[in-house]
């Protein structure tokens, strides 16, 4: 037998609850804070990388801003699967209206 189901949260507001988008590495969004500010480079990049690819696009931005992202492209760029495309059509677009800094090539 597994382990028991963890209930997932679209509250992303609520600090205790897991969100829908860690279905499989299920942490509560406190948790997910502190990791993306303080674990090693490696892991923060992946576990952004997650938040990117599998949260809805209005729900990123509780956890990044755009030119974080920019400025760590070339770390996450690799782990965007499916989503790299609509992530590089974006921040390319948001780039030459101004609104964020050079998007590094990965």
């Amino acid at each position: 037998m597994g382990a028991p189901a963890v209930p997932l949260s679209t509250d992303l507001e609520n600090p205790e609850a897991v969100p829908y988008f860690l279905w499989d590495e299920p942490m509560t969004v406190s948790e997910l804070r502190c990791r993306l500010a303080g674990d090693p480079v490696g892991q923060r990049s992946r576990l952004l990388a997650k938040v990117l690819r599998e949260a809805r696009d209005s729900d990123v931005w509780r956890f990044t801003s755009p030119q974080e992202v920019v400025e760590a492209w070339p770390h996450l760029a690799p782990h965007l699967g499916r989503r790299r495309a609509f992530w590089e059509y974006l921040l390319g677009a948001w780039e030459e209206l101004g609104l964020v800094g050079r998007v590094a090539p990965h």
